[in-house]
């Protein structure tokens, strides 16, 4: 029976940890740009729950989205997941 108790006990805190994790509650357009190369991208800022901001940009008519500026590697295809990326970096 206790060994049931505490892992319902650790489950809670791991759940609990997890849902305390920096979330995005907006995202809002700044502005576009080109590369030196002619390539066009969009910058966006993403508003976090823990009150900070990160960088995306938007590349491929919104197709490829980027954590950060520019020269940034980490993408995902869809915004959101690239949002949620940015704020669990910060």
């Amino acid at each position: 029976m206790n060994v049931s108790k505490i892992a319902a006990a650790a489950a809670l805190i791991v759940f609990s940890a997890a849902s305390l994790a920096a979330k995005p509650t907006s995202i809002v357009f700044n502005e576009n740009g080109t590369t030196s190369d002619g390539t066009a991208y969009s910058t966006y800022t993403v508003k976090c729950s823990n009150g900070k901001k990160a960088e995306l940009t938007a590349w491929d008519n919104r197709g490829k989205w980027c954590v950060g500026d520019s020269t940034s590697e980490n993408c995902e295809k869809k915004q959101i997941k690239a949002a949620k990326g940015a704020c669990k970096a910060q």
